[in-house]
């Protein structure tokens, strides 16, 4: 039982192997061998297929460094994409860095950089689909009760309430909680069927005489006192043990650990996009996407402009003050969609549903959100991002800080045109607070892929918002 979740993963391994170097020979095939003439600039194939003596191993080795073999039942699609799209992408500089490099030797200088971009494309794909149908087949299997792994709970508090509502909540995780040591609380005392069975003087006999996979300690914070002696315990039994801290509102669920000559000591606030390079890749992506939006949506935004001249007085677009990066003010650009008002009027509330203000052609556009298309060229100036938490005016900034616990952690990064929040229902007049919780997770767990994962949401499913009026 034990050592199943390792057998599992160790499968990949191989299979790995079997995908590069097919993706590879499919993309040989589709590049060189099917062309027309193969006795023009064409290495032999002999050199072309000793080039995978040094291919998949490079990625294997990419793959494990990136955690693609590290076991997590709970990895979601989207992490796994970003890691194998990142594993990739590196891949592929590396090799053509090797070329360049070595471009004096004709057979470096005449190998395909089509071949090696196709081979890329082929390896994405291959990984994607099989990892995926592994992951679909082995929560089918745990669902129906199959390699399940079995916790026991050491403390009957909050952290331990959220972990049960999580494992109910994925029965395709494969957990299974046999109960909870507690000293506080009468023996049968359950959440969610899950029962007090024992008191902590007796855990270790309790892991001597179960067969469990994990102990997972989720002590109140007024109970700190008994963690080393929970951790010596379970360290002296050799079980595996995790620790779910009960201050899960105050640290990030990723939380960034220094070393004081021997002392850790955990960062309250990570954030990703305070690292140069982070901040660098998400600032070209932004200027390449801002360029790209600009030019296709150029014909939609000549027509707006006409419409909107047409239908009502006023200005095509409507400027308003935000709040961005560092709590630095900065204009934004709209389209308009309400009849035009004086600023005293217009910073009186919110937008609601069947605003008397909004004007026929305003409802429209702000339901397919193309209201917000001149945010492009706040993207090109710098003051957004194509995906960041959603910026907000100054007097309900200074609202919201007051009563919201965290909200001015928004604006440790750029706001955005799209977010981890707004691809999740929560956008125009829904829960602050709520919104909050998804602009912060976003911000603790950024990553590139995440960036795509949003994007692709938004254009597919994300342009239509119920919530705007």
């Amino acid at each position: 039982m034990k050592s199943q979740n390792e057998q599992l993963n160790s499968i990949f391994f191989p299979v790995d192997a079997i995908i590069i170097a097919a993706s590879y020979i499919f993309a040989w095939l589709v590049i060189i061998y099917m062309r027309d003439n193969l006795t023009v600039g064409v290495l032999p194939s002999n050199i072309y297929f000793a080039a995978l003596i040094v291919i998949v191993p490079l990625f294997l080795v990419l793959y494990t460094i990136f955690g693609l073999y590290r076991v997590n039942r709970t990895f979601g699609v989207f992490a796994e994409f970003s890691r194998i799209l990142e594993s990739n992408i590196l891949g592929l500089l590396i090799i053509n860095t090797i070329l360049f490099v070595g471009s004096k030797n004709p057979y470096f200088s005449n190998f395909s950089r089509i071949m090696i971009f196709t081979f890329g494309i082929f390896n994405i794909v291959l990984e994607v689909i099989s990892r995926n149908f592994v992951r679909v087949l082995l929560r089918i299997f745990r669902k129906k009760g199959f390699n399940q792994k079995h916790i026991l709970l050491v403390g009957y508090s909050d952290a331990a309430f959220k972990f049960i509502d999580k494992v109910n909540k994925n029965p395709g995780w494969g957990y299974h909680v046999y109960g909870i040591v507690d000293d506080n609380h009468k023996l049968n005392s359950d959440y969610r069927n899950v029962r007090v069975i024992d008191r902590i003087i007796n855990l270790k006999s309790l892991i001597d005489n179960n067969d469990f996979d994990e102990v997972i300690i989720t002590l109140g914070l007024n109970e700190y006192d008994k963690l080393k002696n929970v951790v010596s315990i379970c360290e002296k039994s050799g079980i595996h043990t995790k620790f779910i801290p009960d201050y899960g509102t105050i640290i990030p669920t990723k939380p960034l650990t220094e070393d004081f000559d021997g002392m850790p000591v955990i960062n309250i606030r990570a954030v990703p996009l305070q690292n140069l390079f982070n901040r660098i890749i998400k600032r070209t992506i932004d200027i390449l996407g801002s360029v790209f939006g600009i030019i296709v949506f150029s014909p939609i935004f000549l027509i707006l402009s006409i419409i909107i001249k047409l239908t009502s007085k006023g200005p095509i677009i409507f400027k308003q003050e935000r709040v961005g990066l560092h709590n630095k003010p900065f204009t934004m650009y709209k389209f308009r969609s309400m009849v035009e008002q004086i600023d005293e009027e217009e910073k009186k509330a919110w937008t609601v549903k069947n605003d008397p203000r909004t004007t026929k052609i305003g409802a429209i556009i702000r339901r397919i959100s193309f209201d917000e298309l001149p945010q492009f060229f706040n993207v090109l100036l710098g003051d957004m991002s194509l995906v960041g938490p959603r910026p907000e005016r100054q007097q309900f900034v200074d609202e919201f800080k007051e009563t919201i616990p965290r909200y001015m952690i928004k604006h440790q990064v750029r706001p955005g045109m799209t977010g981890w929040a707004q691809i999740n229902g929560l956008r125009g007049d829904t829960d602050i607070e709520k919104r909050i919780q998804y602009d912060i997770w976003y911000i603790e767990n950024w990553t590139l892929g995440l960036d795509i994962k949003i994007l692709l949401l938004t254009i597919f499913f994300g342009f239509v918002n119920k919530n705007a009026y």
